[in-house]
């Protein structure tokens, strides 16, 4: 039986508290999510950025949302197994899955 996530709290600003049915808490931050979106869009941007040339100087260009600080909108239970994560900017696509969920974060 794989374990599951009990309680779901807001940690500090950005992070929240994840409890789980064996009784390990795990915090997790908001920006750790987002660099860990499991979407299709965002995996094909990390595998860019990778084999990018090195940098060349330029800036990047940020959206009017990107220069807020991060904020949790939602987080909807997708059946019994994952969890839809919703922030102020960013991709929402990503399903975290418990087993995704359970190896990021670190351990309290």
């Amino acid at each position: 039986m794989s374990v599951v996530p009990t309680k779901i709290e807001l940690a500090e600003e950005r992070e929240l508290r994840i409890t789980w049915s064996d009784g390990q808490v795990r915090r997790y931050r908001f920006q750790e999510f987002q660099d860990n979106c499991p979407c299709a869009g965002c995996r094909e941007r990390r595998s860019q950025a990778a084999a990018a040339p090195p940098e060349t100087g330029l800036l990047t260009v940020l959206s009017p949302e990107e220069t807020q600080p991060l904020k949790l909108v939602s987080m909807q239970p997708i059946g019994s197994y994952a969890y839809s994560i919703h922030f102020n900017h960013g991709c929402r696509q990503g399903i975290f899955t418990f087993d995704l969920l359970r190896k990021l974060g670190r351990a309290e």
